[in-house]
């Protein structure tokens, strides 16, 4: 897939994710790019931070992607909701997506999004996210609603899209950024671009 606009000078950008939230976020940037996502392994380490493992994985994202696009700057991001120290990957199934349901319910958690980017020159640049989200108090009947009738919980950290009607509505509040919690922090993002060039 390719994005165009003839105006931007700087070196061709690629994507390395295939999350259609971030490339359309990325799109109405108004910036060319092309997508190529990156095939790692997410699995936290032992005892690792939440910090630490969006970084991590991000920065292991965008380095598996640029070195298959040499001369060409890569952006990769990565998404993790984390109860203290508890990360919240990917439900597998509704059973997983249900119990973080029910262990986000009514309760505050944390939304992490780290954005890498690595130059032509093979600097990689960092930027960090992070968001509290509180949950509305949930009954059972709703979270079960929610599972059965709403798609928006797979392939999303945490069980929940934020853009989403279902995964919107159990939101009670948001202190911080919003892009961030969708997947794409976008005042990190564009910071990121303009210092590799980009008007954005």
């Amino acid at each position: 897939m390719k994005q165009s606009n003839p105006s931007n000078t700087a070196a061709e950008l690629v994507l390395a994710s295939a999350s259609p939230r971030r490339q359309q976020m990325l799109g109405d940037l108004g910036l060319a790019f092309e997508i190529d996502p990156a095939d790692i392994d997410e699995t936290p380490l032992k005892k690792e931070l939440p910090t630490d493992y969006v970084a991590r994985v991000t920065r292991e994202k965008a380095a598996a992607v640029a070195n298959r696009h040499k001369g060409k700057n890569v952006l990769a991001a990565d998404t993790a909701v984390c109860v203290g120290r508890r990360i919240l990957g990917k439900p597998e199934n509704a059973q997983e997506a249900a119990e973080m349901m029910r262990l986000l319910n009514g309760r505050r958690h944390k939304v992490l999004t780290a954005v890498a980017l690595v130059t032509p020159e093979g600097q990689v640049l960092e930027a960090l996210s992070s968001t509290v989200v509180k949950f509305r108090p949930l009954r059972e009947s709703d979270i079960q609603k929610y599972i059965l009738t709403e798609k928006h919980w797979q392939g999303v950290a945490g069980g929940y899209a934020l853009q989403s009607s279902g995964g919107g509505a159990m939101v009670k509040a948001v202190n911080g950024s919003v892009s961030g919690v969708i997947g794409l922090p976008l005042f990190e993002t564009t910071n990121l671009l303009k210092r590799c060039g980009y008007d954005v």
